[in-house]
């Protein structure tokens, strides 16, 4: 399933985005290379204190190669659903506006199209806004909020779960 939505969403304009939280990285001096000249280096007394770790939220475009990132000191899910759907609503603006005709029917089977094959399903709303995006995801728990997916599926976005241990499948990765 993945595969074919890399290969197969944006030839039939659906825009495909991939999402990956990277991290954490502590905040730790790492040693390298001396600006200094050589010679006799000047040296200043220092003390180290660790001030946390830090993650990079990050959304990619695969067709493009765009990549929207931010740095965050924690990844919780209010603060990555906040800025995906800060990122997402500003990514959907710039799409074109989907065709307002549309039988519901045809776009229910669209949205299952993209659905089969996948191990983990979320339950589709009643009333489906037409199909704008699929947004690749590793398989966790967080990812699988009830009011996440309730505005990704209000936005006419389908989040696509990498399988259990496939998380090398999300290009974001």
């Amino acid at each position: 399933m993945i595969q074919r939505a890399y290969t197969l969403a944006e030839q039939m304009g659906i825009a495909l985005w991939c999402e990956d939280e990277a991290g954490p990285y502590g905040t730790v001096p790492y040693p390298g290379d001396s600006w200094q000249p050589e010679g006799d280096p000047a040296q200043f007394p220092h003390e180290y204190f660790r001030e946390g770790t830090a993650k990079m939220l990050t959304l990619l475009h695969p067709k493009t190669g765009e990549v929207r990132v931010k740095g965050v000191t924690n990844s919780r899910n209010e603060t990555l659903h906040s800025w995906l759907r800060e990122a997402l609503s500003a990514i959907l603006a710039a799409l074109p506006e989907p065709d307002p005709v549309i039988d519901p029917q045809a776009n229910r089977l669209l949205w299952e199209s993209w659905r089969e094959g996948l191990t983990v399903k979320a339950t589709l709303s009643a009333d489906l806004p037409p199909l704008r995006m699929l947004l690749v995801m590793d398989n966790l728990t967080g990812h699988k909020n009830v009011d996440w997916l309730i505005w990704c599926f209000q936005h006419g976005i389908l989040p696509i779960y990498t399988p259990l241990g496939g998380s090398w499948l999300n290009m974001a990765e």
